[in-house]
């Protein structure tokens, strides 16, 4: 989409390793034309500066912000066999047996993590932490039963909560998603003011000119607003949300602060 609202050929460079460090870390040593552009997550420009001591990027002074582009949330999802249909169920449960139940994520310092962390605290339970390396072995060990809650971004748990092989008791957005209507949020589960949320955005180096980051902004907006990517992304539990300029970059500071204080707070680094 942004090729054709550009005139121009898109090459999309995917660059794993340490928690998407690699690929900020390429587009921050990149030049500031334009050319070079880093679709950065809540991993690599909220979470991973507290996460990783030795990061080699500055997630705010090495990045223009140009735009977000989506936000998915938290969900809470138990193993159906769990005496469990609401939030306050288990938290009751998890209280009846403390330390007795395991919760996995995608991994260390993950949205999923850090959510489970700042959860468990707020609401006084104790759960034991289950990292795994990605979203699919956790949710293989959910179903088969070897752990009992988990806590991934919506997207990664859909699937399985729509056939009935998980069920979902909470969502840790501000609002219910529109993929599962019925599920309520942790806020209005009683904890009120809770949130979290994964999110993806759009980053150019440093110093990149005003004028191209307003035209790169201006496209982005217009391709997130478009009814034709809202309906590639809700279905997935993704929701298509445009900030810009200004906006974004105060959106990235509270979002600093917020996953800063929940990796601090655990206790987490990683080397």
């Amino acid at each position: 989409m942004l090729g054709e609202a550009l005139k121009a050929t898109v090459v999309i460079d995917n660059r794993g390793g340490a928690g998407g460090s690699l690929g900020a870390e390429a587009v921050a040593r990149s030049a500031p034309d334009g050319q070079t552009l880093l679709v950065g997550t809540v991993g690599t420009h909220a979470i991973n500066p507290a996460l990783y001591p030795k990061l080699p990027y500055d997630a705010v002074r090495d990045f223009t912000p140009v735009a977000l582009v989506a936000l998915a949330p938290v969900a809470v999802v138990v193993h159906p066999s769990q005496p469990v249909s609401n939030l306050a169920d288990l938290v009751a449960l998890a209280k009846r047996m403390p330390g007795k139940l395991n919760y996995g994520s995608a991994g260390a310092g993950t949205p999923g993590h850090l959510t489970g962390e700042m959860f468990k605290t707020l609401a006084g339970i104790e759960i034991q932490h289950v990292p795994y390396k990605g979203s699919a072995p956790a949710v293989t060990d959910l179903i088969g039963g070897q752990i009992q809650i988990m806590f991934d971004p919506l997207q990664s748990v859909l699937s399985n909560v729509q056939a009935d092989k998980l069920r979902a008791v909470a969502i840790s957005s501000k609002t219910r998603s529109a993929a599962l209507p019925s599920v309520p949020t942790i806020s209005e589960s009683g904890y009120d003011g809770f949130e979290t949320t994964a999110w993806w955005g759009v980053f150019a180096p440093a110093r990149t000119a005003e004028a191209i980051t307003a035209t790169l902004a201006g496209e982005i907006e217009r391709i997130v607003r478009s009814d034709a990517f809202r309906n590639r992304l809700e279905p997935l539990g993704v929701l298509a949300t445009a900030i810009s300029g200004d906006a974004f970059s105060r959106f990235q500071q509270s979002e600093l602060a917020k996953w800063g204080k929940a990796v601090r707070d655990a206790g987490i680094k990683i080397d």
